[in-house]
């Protein structure tokens, strides 16, 4: 048995918990499309500062340039980088899935007010936790973003790299795009940016990108017993703060 599979079978208690989370059979309508997206923005939010946080661990991002880390894990992370910051809307226009979520929230009526003030705090403090608690941000969303900047600062790329390749939710857009499908033309037309994103995250973080953080965290543990060791325990504390995040959003519904 590989490392990597051996992993994923010790972490698969917990996936079945975040996989089968009540919160699925919960979010039906519309109205609670929205408060759902409210709370996940911060998600989609710290997924991207991770993805720029392993960027900087495994390339050169300063000048004068040096040559960092492996050539294999810098192409891996790079086309991540791209795909994840430099996407395309569905009328083509580039952005980060960051701002396509952003703007499907607009346009279904969501209330983007928190995530803003959040990101203007953040801006003049340069302190992720002073701009939580500024923008009073739910408790169970609060501590999903600071547990992943715990592992960003952790400075481990291996560490950064488990959690961002198993704490993501895999099975999720697939559930909410058949409920998404399933509203009256008029309720879908609020949420067709949605659902574009959607389906861009089945195809792209779902499919291409998921292989690629495989290889990547594979190839950062190599064989070291400790920093599989160190991998497993961030995952896990990812993968529970990801269904502390769903309670807090259950509760809001």
């Amino acid at each position: 048995m590989s490392r990597i599979t051996l992993l994923q079978e010790n972490i698969q208690d917990l996936r079945e918990k975040l996989i089968h989370h009540p919160i699925y059979q919960q979010v039906k309508t519309p109205l609670q499309f929205q408060t759902f997206m409210e709370h996940h923005i911060f998600a989609v939010w710290d997924f991207m500062s991770l993805l720029k946080g392993l960027q900087q661990q495994l390339t050169c991002v300063s000048t004068p340039w040096i040559p960092v880390g492996s050539p294999n894990t810098r192409y891996l992370i790079n086309e991540i980088v791209v795909g994840e910051e430099s996407d395309v809307d569905e009328e083509g226009n580039r952005l980060s899935h960051f701002e396509l979520y952003l703007k499907s929230m607009e346009k279904a009526g969501a209330d983007v007010g928190k995530i803003a003030f959040f990101l203007d705090v953040l801006k003049q403090t340069s302190s992720v936790e002073q701009a939580l608690q500024a923008a009073n941000v739910p408790e169970g969303v609060k501590q999903f973003v600071l547990n992943t900047f715990s592992a960003i600062e952790s400075g481990k790329a291996h560490v950064m790299a488990a959690v961002f390749t198993f704490g993501r939710e895999d099975l999720i857009p697939e559930m909410f795009l058949s409920i998404v499908n399933s509203f009256h033309p008029d309720q879908l037309a609020s949420f067709s940016t949605f659902k574009y994103y959607l389906e861009r995250h089945i195809e792209v973080d779902g499919g291409h990108h998921s292989h690629l953080a495989l290889s990547m965290t594979e190839e950062l543990c190599g064989d070291n017993e400790e920093r599989w060791s160190e991998a497993e325990e961030a995952t896990r504390l990812a993968l529970q703060a990801r269904i502390q995040l769903w309670d807090t959003t259950l509760a809001a519904l």
